[in-house]
């Protein structure tokens, strides 16, 4: 399956901001999204950094009090790793699995226009798994 497939099922939906945007604003829309991550675009809506729970905590423990004020870019994942529209959704798996991470923006023509999570990729391959066991089990059914 390929990455354009899984967005075109689950939607594109991709909830960003600005790289301008506060330490404090982007945690707000982390909760009121019930989001752990967050896109960090530029102002022509190219993506700049990842924002995520992790960088909160490592604010948190790193600075204390006071990170709130700071603006996003100064403390957002730089490059994040990527995918495209056309690449697999298994390769898209493997990265996540390699480097930890549990959201990967999709990317087409520089411009965010997806991400995908783990649990998108999970769903993925148990619907696979599904729909194998199904056809096995109405082979072997159908075999007696």
């Amino acid at each position: 399956m390929l990455v354009r497939d899984l967005l075109q099922s689950k939607g594109r939906l991709v909830i960003a901001i600005d790289c301008d945007a506060t330490v404090t604003e982007a945690i707000a829309k982390l909760v009121q999204n019930n989001i752990g991550s967050l896109p960090i675009v530029d102002h022509g809506g190219r993506l700049v950094g990842i924002f995520s729970e992790r960088d909160v905590l490592r604010l948190i423990h790193n600075r204390g009090e006071g990170f709130g004020r700071l603006c996003v870019a100064e403390v957002m994942t730089k490059d994040p790793v990527t995918c495209h529209l056309e690449d697999d959704v298994d390769e898209v798996m493997g990265k996540m699995s390699d480097r930890h991470i549990a959201k990967v923006p999709v990317l087409s023509g520089g411009q965010l226009v997806g991400i995908i999570s783990v649990g998108d990729v999970i769903k993925v391959q148990y619907d696979k798994v599904h729909d194998e066991n199904r056809h096995l089990i109405s082979y072997i059914h159908g075999a007696h």
